[in-house]
Protein backbone atom coordinates (compact mmCIF):
# COMPACT_ATOMS: atom_id res chain seq x y z
CA UNK A 1 0.00 0.00 0.00
CA UNK A 2 1.24 3.22 -0.38
CA UNK A 3 -0.09 6.34 2.09
CA UNK A 4 0.50 10.23 1.35
CA UNK A 5 1.71 12.24 3.95
CA UNK A 6 1.67 15.69 3.91
CA UNK A 7 5.03 17.64 5.07
CA UNK A 8 5.50 21.36 5.21
CA UNK A 9 8.36 22.57 3.56
CA UNK A 10 10.50 25.96 2.70
CA UNK A 11 7.95 29.16 2.95
CA UNK A 12 5.24 27.02 3.99
CA UNK A 13 4.73 25.19 0.78
CA UNK A 14 2.53 22.13 0.83
CA UNK A 15 4.69 18.40 0.11
CA UNK A 16 3.16 15.13 -0.91
CA UNK A 17 5.40 12.43 0.45
CA UNK A 18 4.40 8.66 -0.18
CA UNK A 19 5.29 6.02 2.47
CA UNK A 20 5.17 2.78 0.72
CA UNK A 21 4.32 0.09 3.22
CA UNK A 22 3.88 -3.57 2.88
CA UNK A 23 0.69 -2.79 5.25
CA UNK A 24 -1.04 -0.02 7.51
CA UNK A 25 0.99 0.50 10.60
CA UNK A 26 1.27 2.73 13.77
CA UNK A 27 4.77 3.21 13.44
CA UNK A 28 7.76 1.82 11.27
CA UNK A 29 10.88 1.46 13.16
CA UNK A 30 13.50 -0.06 10.39
CA UNK A 31 15.90 2.70 8.71
CA UNK A 32 14.47 5.75 6.27
CA UNK A 33 14.88 5.90 3.05
CA UNK A 34 13.72 8.99 1.36
CA UNK A 35 13.99 8.66 -2.76
CA UNK A 36 14.17 12.21 -4.13
CA UNK A 37 13.21 12.56 -8.32
CA UNK A 38 14.33 14.66 -10.84
CA UNK A 39 13.55 17.91 -12.53
CA UNK A 40 10.13 16.92 -14.16
CA UNK A 41 9.90 13.81 -12.42
CA UNK A 42 7.54 12.52 -9.35
CA UNK A 43 7.48 10.46 -6.36
CA UNK A 44 5.96 7.47 -8.07
CA UNK A 45 8.62 7.49 -10.49
CA UNK A 46 10.27 5.58 -7.72
CA UNK A 47 7.65 2.86 -7.71
CA UNK A 48 9.79 0.04 -8.67
CA UNK A 49 12.44 0.81 -6.44
CA UNK A 50 10.19 1.41 -3.71
CA UNK A 51 8.68 -1.90 -3.82
CA UNK A 52 11.82 -4.22 -2.98
CA UNK A 53 13.69 -1.20 -0.89
CA UNK A 54 10.12 -1.86 1.66
CA UNK A 55 11.26 -5.05 2.03
CA UNK A 56 13.36 -4.08 4.88
CA UNK A 57 13.59 -0.24 4.91
CA UNK A 58 11.13 2.43 5.79
CA UNK A 59 10.92 3.70 2.61
CA UNK A 60 9.25 7.04 1.36
CA UNK A 61 9.44 9.07 -2.21
CA UNK A 62 8.61 12.90 -2.10
CA UNK A 63 7.16 14.89 -4.83
CA UNK A 64 9.39 17.91 -4.32
CA UNK A 65 7.66 21.55 -4.84
CA UNK A 66 6.23 22.26 -8.59
CA UNK A 67 5.79 18.54 -9.22
CA UNK A 68 3.71 15.64 -8.74
CA UNK A 69 0.83 16.22 -6.27
CA UNK A 70 2.84 18.68 -3.88
CA UNK A 71 1.97 22.80 -4.46
CA UNK A 72 3.59 25.04 -7.29
CA UNK A 73 4.93 28.41 -5.11
CA UNK A 74 3.37 31.26 -5.79
CA UNK A 75 5.23 33.22 -9.53
CA UNK A 76 7.74 36.04 -8.59
CA UNK A 77 10.74 38.26 -8.98
CA UNK A 78 13.18 35.84 -7.04
CA UNK A 79 13.40 32.39 -8.45
CA UNK A 80 15.99 31.76 -5.58
CA UNK A 81 13.70 31.99 -3.26
CA UNK A 82 10.74 29.81 -4.71
CA UNK A 83 12.80 27.41 -7.17
CA UNK A 84 16.20 27.84 -5.90
CA UNK A 85 18.50 25.40 -4.39
CA UNK A 86 18.27 26.36 -0.95
CA UNK A 87 14.59 25.88 -0.96
CA UNK A 88 14.72 22.45 -2.27
CA UNK A 89 17.49 21.15 0.29
CA UNK A 90 15.43 22.96 2.97
CA UNK A 91 11.98 20.89 1.83
CA UNK A 92 13.99 17.22 1.86
CA UNK A 93 15.50 18.33 5.44
CA UNK A 94 12.09 18.84 6.14
CA UNK A 95 10.96 15.69 5.12
CA UNK A 96 13.63 13.88 7.04
CA UNK A 97 12.79 15.29 10.43
CA UNK A 98 8.78 15.90 10.24
CA UNK A 99 8.37 11.94 8.98
CA UNK A 100 10.93 11.04 11.63
CA UNK A 101 13.38 9.37 8.79
CA UNK A 102 16.73 10.32 10.20
CA UNK A 103 19.23 8.58 10.36
CA UNK A 104 18.12 8.15 6.44
CA UNK A 105 19.77 7.08 3.41
CA UNK A 106 18.99 9.72 0.76
CA UNK A 107 18.81 8.19 -3.18
CA UNK A 108 18.51 10.65 -5.74
CA UNK A 109 18.24 10.87 -9.23
CA UNK A 110 19.37 13.71 -11.48
CA UNK A 111 18.18 17.25 -9.87
CA UNK A 112 17.28 15.20 -6.91
CA UNK A 113 20.61 13.93 -6.25
CA UNK A 114 22.11 16.85 -6.11
CA UNK A 115 19.65 18.11 -3.84
CA UNK A 116 20.46 14.67 -1.72
CA UNK A 117 24.35 15.69 -1.56
CA UNK A 118 23.99 19.27 -0.94
CA UNK A 119 21.56 17.85 2.15
CA UNK A 120 24.05 15.36 3.28
CA UNK A 121 27.12 18.12 3.12
CA UNK A 122 24.67 20.05 5.36
CA UNK A 123 23.24 18.11 7.84
CA UNK A 124 25.40 15.03 7.82
CA UNK A 125 23.53 14.15 11.84
CA UNK A 126 20.46 13.60 9.28
CA UNK A 127 22.23 10.94 6.69
CA UNK A 128 23.95 7.94 7.22
CA UNK A 129 24.48 6.80 3.42
CA UNK A 130 23.85 8.40 0.28
CA UNK A 131 23.35 7.30 -4.01
CA UNK A 132 23.83 9.60 -6.11
CA UNK A 133 21.71 8.72 -9.85
CA UNK A 134 23.33 10.22 -12.91
CA UNK A 135 24.07 13.58 -11.89
CA UNK A 136 26.79 15.57 -12.72
CA UNK A 137 28.84 18.04 -10.71
CA UNK A 138 30.47 20.34 -12.95
CA UNK A 139 28.99 23.30 -14.68
CA UNK A 140 26.67 22.58 -17.59
CA UNK A 141 26.51 26.53 -18.89
CA UNK A 142 24.29 28.92 -20.52
CA UNK A 143 24.68 27.01 -23.25
CA UNK A 144 22.64 24.24 -22.29
CA UNK A 145 20.02 26.13 -20.45
CA UNK A 146 19.43 27.64 -24.13
CA UNK A 147 19.27 24.13 -25.60
CA UNK A 148 16.24 23.10 -22.43
CA UNK A 149 14.53 26.10 -23.45
CA UNK A 150 14.45 25.48 -26.89
CA UNK A 151 13.30 21.87 -26.58
CA UNK A 152 10.64 23.01 -24.39
CA UNK A 153 9.39 24.96 -27.17
CA UNK A 154 9.47 21.92 -29.45
CA UNK A 155 6.80 19.99 -27.24
CA UNK A 156 4.33 19.39 -29.62
CA UNK A 157 0.98 19.63 -26.50
CA UNK A 158 -0.77 18.92 -25.93
CA UNK A 159 -0.61 14.89 -26.75
CA UNK A 160 -3.80 13.30 -27.38
CA UNK A 161 -3.49 10.13 -25.51
CA UNK A 162 -1.27 9.40 -23.04
CA UNK A 163 0.28 6.83 -25.62
CA UNK A 164 1.29 9.69 -27.88
CA UNK A 165 3.35 10.95 -25.72
CA UNK A 166 4.97 7.88 -24.16
CA UNK A 167 5.91 7.44 -28.33
CA UNK A 168 7.01 11.24 -28.84
CA UNK A 169 9.08 11.16 -25.90
CA UNK A 170 10.44 7.30 -26.24
CA UNK A 171 10.89 7.58 -30.22
CA UNK A 172 10.10 10.97 -32.25
CA UNK A 173 11.40 13.74 -29.69
CA UNK A 174 14.61 14.97 -31.96
CA UNK A 175 16.83 14.29 -28.80
CA UNK A 176 16.39 11.08 -29.26
CA UNK A 177 18.79 9.03 -31.13
CA UNK A 178 17.13 5.50 -31.21
CA UNK A 179 14.14 4.39 -29.43
CA UNK A 180 14.02 4.54 -25.56
CA UNK A 181 11.58 2.55 -24.07
CA UNK A 182 12.20 3.63 -20.61
CA UNK A 183 12.36 7.70 -21.66
CA UNK A 184 8.91 7.16 -22.74
CA UNK A 185 7.74 5.75 -19.73
CA UNK A 186 8.70 8.24 -17.42
CA UNK A 187 7.34 11.25 -19.03
CA UNK A 188 4.10 9.21 -20.01
CA UNK A 189 3.99 8.97 -15.95
CA UNK A 190 4.45 12.65 -15.61
CA UNK A 191 1.23 13.85 -18.00
CA UNK A 192 -2.13 14.29 -16.60
CA UNK A 193 -5.94 14.68 -18.66
CA UNK A 194 -6.55 18.26 -19.41
CA UNK A 195 -9.69 19.24 -21.11
CA UNK A 196 -7.51 19.76 -24.13
CA UNK A 197 -5.48 16.62 -23.83
CA UNK A 198 -2.19 15.66 -22.55
CA UNK A 199 0.15 18.22 -20.58
CA UNK A 200 2.87 17.96 -17.63
CA UNK A 201 2.01 17.84 -14.97
CA UNK A 202 4.29 21.05 -14.11
CA UNK A 203 5.08 24.36 -15.50
CA UNK A 204 7.90 24.07 -18.14
CA UNK A 205 8.62 27.86 -17.67
CA UNK A 206 9.28 27.22 -13.40
CA UNK A 207 11.33 23.74 -14.53
CA UNK A 208 13.01 26.23 -16.32
CA UNK A 209 13.61 28.69 -13.43
CA UNK A 210 14.54 25.65 -11.10
CA UNK A 211 17.60 24.64 -13.59
CA UNK A 212 18.50 28.11 -13.84
CA UNK A 213 19.49 27.99 -10.39
CA UNK A 214 21.79 24.71 -10.55
CA UNK A 215 23.51 24.71 -14.42
CA UNK A 216 26.28 27.62 -13.97
CA UNK A 217 27.66 25.97 -10.86
CA UNK A 218 29.72 23.44 -10.23
CA UNK A 219 29.03 21.47 -7.35
CA UNK A 220 32.45 19.58 -6.20
CA UNK A 221 33.28 21.40 -3.36
CA UNK A 222 29.51 20.62 -1.82
CA UNK A 223 30.60 16.94 -2.51
CA UNK A 224 33.71 16.47 -1.07
CA UNK A 225 31.90 18.00 2.03
CA UNK A 226 29.34 14.57 2.05
CA UNK A 227 31.19 12.11 4.55
CA UNK A 228 28.63 9.28 4.55
CA UNK A 229 29.39 6.09 2.60
CA UNK A 230 27.63 7.60 -0.98
CA UNK A 231 27.60 5.00 -4.54
CA UNK A 232 27.75 7.22 -7.88
CA UNK A 233 25.93 5.02 -10.22
CA UNK A 234 25.86 6.07 -13.89
CA UNK A 235 24.31 4.36 -17.22
CA UNK A 236 26.42 3.59 -19.33
CA UNK A 237 24.61 6.29 -21.59
CA UNK A 238 23.50 8.35 -19.45
CA UNK A 239 24.46 12.11 -19.02
CA UNK A 240 27.47 11.38 -16.29
CA UNK A 241 30.62 10.46 -17.98
CA UNK A 242 32.56 8.21 -16.69
CA UNK A 243 35.54 10.00 -16.42
CA UNK A 244 33.74 12.54 -14.45
CA UNK A 245 31.56 10.30 -11.98
CA UNK A 246 35.20 8.54 -11.00
CA UNK A 247 36.69 12.04 -10.06
CA UNK A 248 33.52 12.57 -7.87
CA UNK A 249 34.13 9.15 -5.99
CA UNK A 250 37.71 9.88 -6.25
CA UNK A 251 36.41 13.57 -4.53
CA UNK A 252 34.39 11.50 -2.06
CA UNK A 253 35.48 10.88 1.15
CA UNK A 254 33.77 7.67 1.24
CA UNK A 255 32.80 7.40 -2.48
CA UNK A 256 32.16 4.00 -4.33
CA UNK A 257 31.27 3.78 -7.89
CA UNK A 258 28.69 1.26 -10.27
CA UNK A 259 27.84 1.17 -13.70
CA UNK A 260 24.79 0.04 -15.48
CA UNK A 261 25.28 -1.48 -19.25
CA UNK A 262 22.63 -0.93 -21.47
CA UNK A 263 20.97 2.29 -19.48
CA UNK A 264 20.98 5.73 -20.10
CA UNK A 265 19.98 9.15 -17.75
CA UNK A 266 16.52 7.06 -16.70
CA UNK A 267 18.33 4.36 -15.53
CA UNK A 268 16.18 3.38 -13.04
CA UNK A 269 13.56 2.50 -15.90
CA UNK A 270 15.67 1.16 -18.37
CA UNK A 271 17.67 -1.57 -16.46
CA UNK A 272 15.54 -1.72 -13.05
CA UNK A 273 17.15 -5.28 -12.51
CA UNK A 274 20.68 -4.07 -13.16
CA UNK A 275 19.81 -1.06 -11.11
CA UNK A 276 18.90 -3.06 -8.01
CA UNK A 277 21.87 -5.22 -8.02
CA UNK A 278 23.93 -2.17 -8.53
CA UNK A 279 22.62 -0.60 -5.00
CA UNK A 280 21.50 -3.47 -2.80
CA UNK A 281 25.27 -4.48 -2.05
CA UNK A 282 25.89 -0.86 -1.02
CA UNK A 283 22.31 -0.58 0.95
CA UNK A 284 23.05 -3.99 2.58
CA UNK A 285 26.85 -3.04 3.66
CA UNK A 286 25.53 -0.24 4.82
CA UNK A 287 22.91 -2.14 7.62
CA UNK A 288 25.83 -4.36 8.28
CA UNK A 289 27.92 -1.09 9.73
CA UNK A 290 25.31 -0.04 11.89
CA UNK A 291 25.71 -0.44 15.24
Amino acid sequence: MVQRVDVTGAGGVRLAAWEFREAAAEADPRPGVLLLHGLMGRAFHWSGTARWLRENRRVVALDQRGHGQSDRPPGGPDVHTSFGREAFVADAEAAVEQLGLAPVTLIGHSMGALTAWQLAARRPDLVEALVICDMRASALGAASQQEWEDWFHRWPLPFPTQDAARRWFGEDDPRVERPDPGRGAFFAEVMHEAPDGWRPLFSRRQMLRARETWVHDAHWEELAQVRCPTLVVRGLDGELGRAEAQEMVRVLPAGQYAEIPDAGHYLHYDQPNAWRAALEPFLDGIKAEAP
